[in-house]
């Protein structure tokens, strides 16, 4: 029988608190200002359309932005995050209407590192498709 390790109450298996992350036009406006990237996938339909995708679409750093919350909410601190990739496998579509689109983030502990680090694999879904591959954090533990 193998011993289970663990970190405080922290193992290999624990769940982090999922949380869902609205995304309008409105909020795609407001991270180009934060972020100077005013690409118009971001915000412009036509030109979205034009080069081949199905509408605006989120940036992509926003999306795994939105995605890393999970872990620095249960971390409870954003400095605790020591590494942090992800790739992106399928653009946020976010349409014209007053409901916008929904990122869904879980994540769970999925090693035990040392020096008490874990890593934390997460799930980004958007319309039951997955947004994020290979989402992955390594947090220290306090």
């Amino acid at each position: 029988m193998t011993a289970k390790v663990s970190y405080g109450s922290v193992e290999v298996g624990t769940e982090l608190p999922a949380q869902s992350f609205p995304v309008t036009r409105a909020t795609l406006v407001q991270y180009a200002g934060a972020s100077g990237d005013f690409n118009p996938i971001h915000w412009n339909e036509k030109f979205a359309r034009e080069v081949g995708l199905p509408d605006v679409i989120a940036h992509g750093m926003f999306t795994m932005a939105e995605a890393i919350r999970v872990v620095t909410d249960w971390a409870g601190d954003p400095g605790a995050v020591v590494d942090y990739g992800v790739r992106f496998t399928k653009p946020v579509v976010v349409p014209n209407d007053d409901k916008g689109a929904l990122i869904e983030v879980s994540g769970k502990v999925a090693a035990l590192l040392d020096e008490n680090l874990v890593r934390v694999d997460l799930v980004a879904l958007c319309d039951g498709k997955k947004v994020l591959g290979m989402s992955r954090a390594v947090v220290r533990l306090a």
